[in-house]
């Protein structure tokens, strides 16, 4: 019997939930793929013996994706934020996601090839946008709006004035 989380992520595919779990395990720590369901009938957007739902973690999250068809598209109103400790760990994420057929977009936010945003934000640029200073949090967020994917040095640059 399959034990889900109490609180799971749903993320919705056109029938490729298997091939981005498996690929969000291979690039983050703590991610597994740990079932696959085969959908016991025909469904609107598949048959018996399709891949249904997979069931998967990223970073610790349960998440459950699920191949419901066309219908539904991810957008920017749903990410997984990743908090990366250097430049080093920020450039294999991102480089991950956006070489593997992703798109960059702005602010370290970039999209992997099945539509899911991600935003790959180290940890300085955190603790700088959320300074107590004032000008150093402004003078952070200026050089975050400027960037597609974050480099910490012109952040530290920014935060030094």
């Amino acid at each position: 019997m399959t034990t889900l989380a109490k609180n799971t992520v749903c993320l919705w595919y056109d029938g490729c939930a298997e091939e981005a779990a498996r690929f969000y395990a291979e690039i983050f720590p703590d991610s597994s793929v740990t079932a696959v369901h085969l959908a016991p009938g025909n469904y609107p957007s598949g048959k018996a013996g399709d891949v249904l739902t997979v069931e998967f973690t990223v970073m610790g999250i349960p998440c459950l994706g699920l191949n419901g068809g066309p219908a539904f598209k991810h957008d920017e109103a749903f990410s997984f934020q990743v908090a990366t400790e250097n430049q080093e760990e920020t450039d294999r994420y991102w480089n991950a996601i956006v070489s593997n057929g992703g798109q960059e977009s702005a602010c370290g936010w970039c999209k992997d090839k099945w539509g899911l945003n991600w935003q790959i934000t180290p940890v300085a640029l955190i603790e700088a946008i959320t300074s107590p200073n004032p000008a150093i949090a402004k003078r952070a967020f200026d050089a975050m709006m400027q960037m597609r994917k974050i480099d910490i040095a012109r952040i530290e640059a920014a935060i030094a004035g």
